[in-house]
């Protein structure tokens, strides 16, 4: 007997449904791809089809009239198909190359300039920051727009030797990228977390609280006849994972939160292996609104690396072939005692492939 079937609601819609004709079409089958000009990429598939791509940059948190004005946009130049990138880049999809030029005039009139693609820096992929994180070290809108204010040139040219990724989080949790972007943003707490011993009892669940702690720094403890904890600030790495699960015990502050910058890491497997992200500075203070230190360690980064890599060498690929300390010593960054890694569960990290640099 045969047995009846019925559409359900159950999971996500398959995406091919939502793909322009044209990739439908050509699904799996796509030849190679070109950058004819910063912002513009032309993906050829083997039937001789071209597909054309114009790419944006925008800032995470859009106001529904900008989505308005790009679906707009997408109506008059690309029957309607637009989509968003993990980094925060909107992009056309186009079949038509005349439409290129009125299409980039437009969006530039809007105030959303085109490039981030090849040898250039894409958009900042970022977290929240203050505008909506509990947890929060420092700004992540704020800090970003700053930056991008200065890297902008590299954003519209494909001047560098590779492609640049800076990744922005604000605060170890790590919503974004930094782990493995070439140049990684991070705000840092660098104080233990304060307890409400009062309200503790009342809002969270020990246990609970013990366990999120990844060193151990955590235990049960008595404070004036009511059950709470204590923190062995030796042990904190204040990740702030007791703040996520428990309010009272509070990982804010706002005289010594700071921020790090992070360079080396990529998620690319191509010349070499994928590599994370390593400190290069350790704390740079929150001065909002324009964070200037932080725009200039970034800054002095981008520049001294432009200036010394190998054409498509990724600035990780630049760090291993000159070395650690010679880094240190053309960007002028100060090496300290916060660049050796003794924390307990360092091991973990060290390198362990089996691909070797001969």
């Amino acid at each position: 007997m045969a047995v009846a079937t019925r559409k359900t609601d159950i999971g996500p819609p398959n995406y091919k449904q939502f793909l322009p004709p044209i990739i439908q079409k050509n699904y799996g089958k796509w030849a190679y791809h070109e950058i004819p000009e910063p912002g513009v990429m032309v993906h050829v598939a083997e039937s001789g089809d071209k597909l054309y791509t114009v790419r944006a940059g925008t800032p995470r948190l859009l106001a529904i009239t900008t989505i308005r004005a790009f679906a707009d946009l997408a109506d008059r130049y690309c029957d309607g198909y637009i989509r968003w990138t993990s980094r925060h880049n909107v992009e056309f999809l186009l079949t038509d190359p005349s439409k290129i030029p009125a299409l980039k005039k437009d969006l530039e009139e809007l105030g959303f300039p085109v490039g981030g693609t090849g040898n250039a820096i894409s958009s900042i992929v970022h977290t929240q920051g203050w505008v909506h994180c509990h947890s929060a070290a420092t700004d992540a809108s704020g800090v970003v727009k700053s930056l991008m204010d200065e890297l902008f040139p590299h954003f519209v040219n494909m001047d560098l030797p590779a492609k640049l990724r800076v990744a922005f989080a604000c605060c170890l949790n790590m919503c974004g990228a930094v782990h493995c972007s070439d140049i990684a943003v991070l705000g840092v707490h660098t104080r233990a977390p304060t307890i409400d011993h009062d309200e503790l009892p009342k809002v969270c669940e020990v246990p609970t609280l013990v366990s999120s702690c990844p060193t151990g720094a955590i235990r049960p403890a008595t404070v004036d006849g009511n059950a709470s904890v204590e923190i062995e600030e030796e042990q904190c790495m204040y990740c702030g994972n007791c703040y996520t699960v428990c309010p009272s015990v509070k990982i804010n502050n706002a005289e010594t939160d700071g921020i790090s910058i992070w360079v080396g890491g990529k998620v690319s497997n191509a010349r070499s292996e994928p590599k994370f992200s390593k400190l290069a500075i350790p704390y740079l203070p929150n001065n909002p609104p324009r964070w200037p230190e932080v725009v200039e360690a970034v800054v002095n980064i981008v520049n001294v690396y432009a200036q010394n890599a190998r054409k498509h060498e990724r600035l990780g690929e630049w760090i291993d072939r000159i070395g650690w300390p010679r880094f240190f010593e053309l960007t002028g960054i100060p090496f300290t005692k916060y660049h050796i890694d003794d924390f307990k569960h360092a091991g973990e990290t060290y390198k362990r492939s089996v691909q070797l640099k001969h």
